[in-house]
């Protein structure tokens, strides 16, 4: 048996003396393992780091069996995502979040996203909007999906303010004002077509948004614990972004001022 693809490292675990364990997220197989023979030598180690874009060979001599890698190097991106924190701890989320989903099955639009969202991780509003969108792809694949596009009450795709925690349908402002208090905000960069980005309020709220359902369907019903990783993007990201927005609001004239 064997197949080539293209292929993002998400991990690497040690066997033996000389080889290890490479865990990939390939673009037409789905999250897949092997062995890379020699993978701690010196000149493996910089390819087999998270983040990287290979080409991979795998071998074996029945389908089932774990088989064997031949990595090639096609984007070696590992160092520059070491520089901050958002970059170190949203490749480790994306990893987490990968391993919710059955090995060897396919996703190829989950793999473009990682990709994307790994070349956008210098642009903290960019990573953070992305990464809370592939969340959400997370949840959809898994079959537990929000509907964001319309109003559960009333069919309205106007002034979509919340989501039904038990549904995961979204709720206009008017049908859901008396139960407010029992909604989870839904923020306005999420809506169907909405310009503008997230700030720090509202990705806070988005985060929160998806953490309750992977929570309810995936984290409480398999019994394990979320990852620690997000909790740290989280943190890092909107840390980053407030202080960009701060740095933006004093480089902005004071009314009745001309810039020069």
């Amino acid at each position: 048996m064997q197949w080539q693809d293209e292929a993002i490292i998400i991990g690497v675990k040690r066997h033996g003396e000389n080889s290890v364990i490479a865990e990939l997220m390939t673009r037409s197989r789905g999250r897949h393992l092997g062995l890379v023979r020699s993978g701690r030598s010196r000149a493996m180690q910089p390819v087999l780091q998270p983040g990287n874009r290979v080409e991979v060979v795998w071998r074996a001599r029945l389908d089932e069996h774990l088989g064997e890698f031949k990595l090639e190097p096609l984007r070696l991106r590992a160092a520059r995502l070491m520089e901050t924190a958002t970059s170190v701890y949203g490749v480790q989320a994306m990893g987490a979040l990968l391993r919710l989903l059955p090995e060897r099955d396919p996703h190829p639009h989950l793999y473009e996203a990682l990709d994307v969202i790994l070349e956008t991780m210098d642009d903290v509003a960019d990573a953070g909007e992305l990464l809370i969108r592939f969340e959400l792809a997370i949840l959809d694949d898994l079959g537990y999906g929000l509907d964001l596009t319309e109003c559960a009450a009333t069919g309205s795709r106007e002034d979509l303010v919340y989501v039904s925690p038990k549904s995961g349908r979204a709720v206009s402002s008017a049908a859901g004002a008396p139960y407010a208090d029992r909604l989870l905000t839904l923020p306005s960069f999420l809506n169907e077509g909405a310009k503008a980005a997230a700030d720090t309020e509202s990705m806070a709220a988005a985060f929160r948004l998806t953490g309750y359902f992977l929570h309810r369907h995936i984290y409480e019903p398999r019994g394990i614990t979320e990852n620690t990783a997000r909790d740290g993007f989280i943190q890092a990201a909107l840390k980053a972004l407030a202080a960009a927005q701060r740095n933006g609001a004093e480089a902005e004239p004071q009314a009745g001022t001309v810039a020069s």
